[in-house]
């Protein structure tokens, strides 16, 4: 049993306790308060004048998929045979010992919503997991939380150019996209038809949760035309979507208030590498977060180093999110939305014992490092 005592104390959903002490027990979260019940022999951590916050989370990530060795031998995120791949499973692409866990730990990010990129229409299904551990089987969380599907220019790049295999256009993308769909609503009315034996198909298997709205189809989406044809097709569909990076999300705010749908929106700290970036900007989750839609912040990891998380939220309030909304996007929010909540996110009664302690407010401070991060109640920092 252990008591961390002093500090204040970040709950996320049951606001700030200044000088508060956590009491973990068995990897979980005992008690939370301004004074809790401990035995008088518990092991204690003094965390006066730190900050205690929740484990970080990243909804949008290829951590361990793609390694940080950036060549080829690393990178295992983007099966290039098909357009059409849901059959994929982040799970048998995934080195948990790959370096970037490690420094992500040491950065307070706890755990990684992670799977396929964006080189597909449809790439396979995203897992989250937990950021400590060997064995990524023993390292999940919740697998799948949802299927990768990208619009734009990643699929119009990837095969368009190559031998002009479709798709070209963005018109071929969203056509993959809705027939992949249509194949698993009929699938799904062919395996429940008894006179009409149905072969097993393990790209039509993997669609299944998507249509039956147990898990969202995972969007990758820029331009704000983009967003809005993702948006259409859930409609004709009537299946779950997240928007993932959203960078044109300023541009349609008022579509994106009717909709409502989760908005996860970066990598904002790189160039703008592609002409759908062109409208980047730090401003985008603070307008939409004033708009009151659900918030993330992520990384896509790789491409902005996981451990940087903090950063690219700090530089979100700097262009205008509010505080507390920005610390929601990092934590109870991506717990949401991979539908983890009930195991993280926040510093509650019940939940896993995953905390990170700050030396100050890494939002506002870039010198503020975690001293310590606690996965399961178990220290991660030697």
């Amino acid at each position: 049993m252990l008591l961390i005592q002093g500090g204040l104390i970040k709950t996320i959903t049951g606001g700030d306790i200044q000088d508060g002490q956590i009491l973990i027990d068995d990897g979980k979260i005992l008690a939370v308060g301004k004074k809790v019940e401990a035995p008088e022999n518990c092991e204690t951590f003094d965390a006066r004048g730190m900050l205690i916050t929740p484990g970080l989370i990243d909804a949008h990530t290829h951590i361990g998929v793609h390694e940080s060795a950036i060549r080829w031998e690393g990178a295992d995120y983007n099966e290039t045979s098909d357009p059409v791949t849901p059959e994929m499973r982040a799970i048998d692409g995934i080195n948990p010992m790959d370096e970037s866990l490690s420094l992500a730990l040491a950065g307070g990010v706890t755990t990684a919503i992670t799977g396929p990129g964006s080189a597909n229409v449809i790439g396979g299904t995203f897992l989250a997991m937990k950021l400590w551990g060997n064995c990524v089987d023993e390292m999940i969380i919740r697998d799948p939380v949802g299927m990768k599907a990208a619009l734009g220019e990643n699929p119009k790049g990837c095969y368009g150019q190559e031998g002009r295999k479709k798709p070209v256009t963005r018109m071929g993308i969203a056509a993959l996209l809705r027939q992949t769909l249509n194949r698993a609503v009929q699938y799904e009315h062919d395996r429940e038809n008894p006179e009409k034996p149905c072969p097993r198909d393990l790209q039509m298997e993997a669609m299944l949760p998507v249509i039956r709205k147990e898990i969202p189809l995972k969007v990758h989406a820029h331009r704000a035309d983009d967003i809005l044809t993702a948006l259409r097709i859930a409609k004709e569909f009537d299946i779950e979507i997240t928007l993932d990076h959203c960078t044109e999300g300023h541009l349609i705010v008022d579509q994106l208030v009717k909709a409502h749908k989760p908005v996860l929106v970066g990598p904002s700290f790189n160039s703008k590498t592609k002409f759908e970036l062109k409208n980047k900007t730090f401003a985008t989750p603070g307008i939409l977060a004033k708009a009151g839609l659900d918030v993330c912040i992520i990384t896509d990891a790789p491409v902005i180093p996981l451990h940087h998380l903090t950063i690219v939220t700090g530089l979100a309030i700097r262009y205008g999110m509010e505080e507390d909304a920005a610390w929601r996007a990092i934590t109870i929010n991506p717990a949401r939305v991979a539908g983890i909540e009930s195991r993280v996110g926040s510093l509650e009664p019940g939940k896993d014992a995953d905390i990170a302690i700050f030396s100050g407010n890494p939002l506002r401070e870039i010198q503020a490092v975690p001293l310590q991060v606690f996965v399961n109640g178990e220290p991660t920092l030697n």
